[in-house]
């Protein structure tokens, strides 16, 4: 599963407690379901002189598909923080890794 976090030229994002308290949040509630997690900062977009278009992806792996059922049943708290680090309306991305 992938949650983008779009950048647009009304929506702000507070990196530090994203980085310092959503993802203890994160963690605690959903944590022991997910085999593995990758957090993107975007810093640029196709060129470096291109702004990013995501503020944040952040992709987090799990064991199969009941391990993602448990945890998204799980995640309110999670999904309910967000209005505290943005305003920008996430896109969540759920998918199979293939390769």
């Amino acid at each position: 599963m992938q949650v983008l976090y779009p950048v647009t030229e009304t929506t702000n994002f507070d990196y530090d407690y994203y980085f310092g308290k959503h993802l203890n949040i994160v963690g605690e509630t959903v944590g022991a379901h997910i085999q593995s997690t990758l957090i993107t900062k975007g810093i640029a977009g196709e060129r470096p002189d291109v702004p990013a278009g995501y503020y944040v992806i952040a992709t987090l792996v799990f064991e199969d598909q009941s391990a993602m059922d448990l945890a998204l049943s799980k995640a309110d708290a999670a999904f309910a923080d967000i209005p505290n680090f943005t305003n920008t309306k996430p896109v969540v991305l759920i998918g199979e890794v293939v390769s």
